[in-house]
């Protein structure tokens, strides 16, 4: 553990921040979105989002880098999907939890949204 002068994790804080700045990017929580509906290819997201094909893929490559989406070759095309379909979903619950009690109430997809019955009944 890489604990600095004031008792913090310095490994696990730059973890978390790195997390973080992955759903922080509307155009990663967008992807994110789209592959909560299922597996998608670059072309696919690029005409779903309307974004360049270098920037679906940057982003792409971001999300694979911290874990949060996984790809898997077929012929000639990279197929992404979410790698922990459930733990993301109680993550954006959390969030949704969170800005609720902060007076901000907002609601992402209902691909990738959980309602509080959901995560009781899958953690059981």
């Amino acid at each position: 553990m890489a604990m600095n002068s004031f008792g913090f994790d310095d490994v696990a804080t730059q973890a978390y921040a790195h997390l973080f700045q992955a759903v922080a990017e509307p155009k990663r929580l967008a992807i994110l979105q789209h592959l909560a509906s299922g597996e998608h290819r670059v072309r696919d997201l690029v005409e779903h989002m309307g974004l360049a094909q270098s920037t679906v893929s940057k982003h792409l490559s971001f999300l694979v880098e911290c874990g949060l989406i996984v790809a898997r070759p077929e012929g000639r095309s990279m197929w992404y999907a979410l790698a922990e379909p459930m733990l993301l979903k109680e993550l954006i619950a959390a969030a949704e939890k969170m800005l609720e009690a902060t007076g901000k109430s907002a609601q992402l997809c209902e691909h990738l949204r959980l309602g509080r019955h959901a995560v009781v009944e899958e953690g059981s």
